[in-house]
C-alpha cells in the first residue's frame, strides 16, 4: 500500500464520521481528491484504491496528464477548482466534468457560448468570495443573489451549487454557514467546502464535496 493510498483510507473514513456525528446519510459527501501539481506516477495509486473524483487547478497541467488517464478510466469525474479565465473556456468545457469556479459575467459567457458549440456541459457551481478578499476570486457575497439570476436568465447556464475558500486567519465555520445560505435561498442543492485541514467542519455544515489534496497526496 503506498503512503497515498493508505492517507486516502484515512480521509474516507474521517468523511464517513462526520457524515455520522452530523447525522447525515453515508455517502452524501463527494471527495474530490485534489492532484494539482502531482503527476500519473502520483495518482495511479489512488486510482488503483477506486477513487474516480479529481480537482485540478489549472486547465494546463490538467490538459497534460488527464486525457490518458480518463481513457483508460472512462468514470473519471474531473473538476476544475481553480479560476478559469475566458479564453481557457473552450479547453475547460473539453475537459472537465464540473467547473467549481464561474465568477464573473464574462466566464458566464464564454462558457455558454462553448457549451452550445460542443454540445456538452459541464456542471457548474459559482465560486463566492465569502471573505470579500481583494485577492481572491470569487463573487462577493451580496452580489451572488443577481449574479446566479444573471447566469440562468441571461446566459443559459444551469447553476447547480455554490464553492467557497474561506481566509486562512479566520475560523471556516461562519464561511461555511453563509454558502449554505446563500445556496438555499437560490435553490441550490450543490456545496463545495471544505479542504484538508476543515472538512470535518464542512460536512457539519452542509458541504456534499470536498475538496482534500494534501491529506491524500502529501505536501507539494
Amino acid at each position: 500500500m503506498s503512503d497515498a493510498t493508505a492517507r486516502l483510507a484515512e480521509v474516507r473514513l474521517a468523511i464517513a464520521r462526520a457524515e455520522a456525528d452530523a447525522h447525515r446519510p453515508a455517502g452524501s459527501v463527494t471527495l474530490v481528491a485534489v492532484s494539482k501539481t502531482f503527476g500519473p506516477e502520483a495518482i495511479e495509486p489512488v486510482l488503483a484504491s477506486g477513487q474516480r473524483v479529481f480537482g485540478e487547478n489549472r486547465v494546463q497541467e490538467a490538459q497534460g496528464k488527464w486525457p490518458d488517464m480518463k481513457e483508460r478510466y472512462p468514470d473519471i469525474e474531473l473538476h476544475l477548482i481553480g479560476p478559469l479565465q475566458s479564453n481557457k473556456a473552450k479547453e475547460a468545457v473539453a475537459l472537465f466534468d464540473v467547473i467549481h469556479t464561474v465568477d464573473r459575467p464574462s466566464i458566464a459567457q464564454a462558457l455558454a457560448r462553448e457549451i452550445a458549440r460542443q454540445g456538452k456541459a459541464p456542471r457548474l457551481l459559482v465560486q463566492v468570495n465569502t471573505g470579500e478578499e481583494e485577492q481572491k476570486a470569487g463573487v462577493i457575497p451580496q452580489e451572488a443573489d443577481a449574479f446566479i439570476a444573471a447566469c440562468r436568465q441571461e446566459h443559459g447556464l444551469e447553476i447547480e451549487g455554490l464553492m467557497c475558500i474561506p481566509p486562512v486567519d479566520q475560523s471556516p465555520g461562519p464561511h461555511f454557514a453563509l454558502l449554505a445560505k446563500i445556496a438555499r435561498r437560490n435553490g441550490l442543492t450543490v456545496l463545495s467546502m471544505g479542504m484538508s485541514g476543515d472538512f470535518e467542519t464542512a460536512i457539519e455544515v452542509g458541504a456534499t464535496h470536498v475538496r482534500v489534496g494534501s491529506a491524500i497526496f502529501g505536501a507539494r
